[in-house]
């Protein structure tokens, strides 16, 4: 009980000096900093996700469900099939000849 009261004493000046805590306008500056940190902290991490998802090519229309994703994976088929013997090269170049021109619009 005493060492308790002691130490009450003994930090009495300060809070009288010092006055409580959160006292005037400069605590404004505590939130306005978490604020900053977590807007600087999901811009770095969001153009990071961003930019691998654009070389894993999800991202921008550019994946499996975009202009460009349906072609690549008919084409990826399309190796897959020649791969296996099921085509010839003949068929197989004819084909990849129309899925390109269709991937450019051409067709």
């Amino acid at each position: 009980m005493l060492s308790t009261l002691a130490t009450a004493v003994a930090a009495a000046p300060c809070v009288v000096a010092y006055g409580p805590p959160f006292v005037g306008w400069w605590w404004i500056f505590i939130p306005i900093f978490w604020i900053l940190v977590f807007v600087l902290l999901f811009g770095l991490l969001g153009r990071r996700w961003r930019r691998a998802a654009a070389e894993r090519g999800g991202y921008g229309g550019y994946g499996p469900w975009g202009p460009r994703g349906a072609t690549r994976s008919a084409e990826s088929t399309l190796a897959q099939r020649y791969a296996n013997g099921d085509i010839d090269e003949q068929e197989y170049r004819a084909r990849l000849e129309v899925l390109r021109a269709n991937r450019d619009g051409t067709a």
